[in-house]
């Protein structure tokens, strides 16, 4: 498939939508979320795709109600315990964005596992995006930058869209590529508002237990016929510049023959 992208951001919506269709607890949604978590990793791993970021729990989840959140927090433990020789396997790298600091010190300490024992991996970078929001990254990066002002490393006139980059949760990645959505929601969600700025985005009205495969080259093939401008003109829009400025340069002659 030509075109790939190196980076593939994920929301995950639709579980507790799946698990209501089925009158099946929310919980049930979630185990199913994961299954389709792993197909997509497998896929991901088997095309060549670089990195892969699944917005796993973002910092707006904690709102939901705290049965939920603890089987959620119950279900990241088990995933990265249960999961980690698989991925090591796969030579998949298991990795984070997200202040892991309020997770509950059992899950760090079960991811922290896998990120060692995957560290070294080189093939898909599984990126967990946990206790994660865009606007929270940003507000994490400025504190980083302003302590760094106050030691002196960092001066006013260092500041570039670069160097702000540099501090934060995705410092030295390549930029997503493409943005999936999932469950018909046309939303971003606080996800990668910095990183995702020039990235295409794809919505499909699956729901996250059932995204597969070809729903995933469904978004690649998509992806592959678009045309990335960043601002800037395709070859056909230029040659449409080139002849309004023709027809510029011929309406002055025109007029200075007059």
């Amino acid at each position: 498939m030509a075109q790939l992208p190196k980076h593939i951001g994920i929301i995950m919506d639709g579980n507790g939508r799946w698990a209501a269709q089925r009158a099946l607890p929310r919980a049930e949604g979630h185990r199913q979320g994961v299954g389709a978590l792993k197909r997509i990793v497998r896929e991901c791993g088997r095309l060549g795709i670089k990195i892969l970021t699944v917005y796993a729990f973002s910092s707006e989840n904690w709102k939901r109600p705290r049965k939920e959140i603890e089987f959620l927090m119950g279900l990241l433990r088990f995933f990265a315990a249960k999961e980690r020789n698989e991925l090591h396997r796969e030579n998949v790298r298991l990795t984070s964005i997200g202040d892991l600091s309020a997770l509950p010190p059992i899950a760090i300490a079960e991811l922290q596992k896998s990120f060692e024992l995957t560290a070294s991996n080189t093939g898909l970078t599984l990126q967990l995006a946990l206790n994660y929001s865009g606007r929270n990254e940003i507000c994490r990066a400025v504190q980083r930058m302003l302590s760094d002002f106050e030691t002196g490393s960092l001066r006013r006139e260092d500041v570039s869209e670069e160097k702000i980059s540099s501090y934060l949760d995705t410092a030295n990645q390549p930029e997503p590529d493409l943005i999936i959505r999932t469950s018909g929601e046309y939303r971003v969600s606080n996800f990668m508002i910095w990183q995702a700025a020039y990235a295409e985005y794809f919505f499909t009205n699956r729901l996250w237990p059932d995204f597969n495969e070809r729903d995933l080259r469904e978004a690649l093939e998509a992806y592959a016929h678009r045309e990335r401008r960043y601002g800037g003109l395709s070859s056909d829009d230029s040659l449409e510049v080139n002849s309004f400025s023709d027809s510029e340069t011929n309406s002055s002659r025109l007029e200075s023959a007059k």
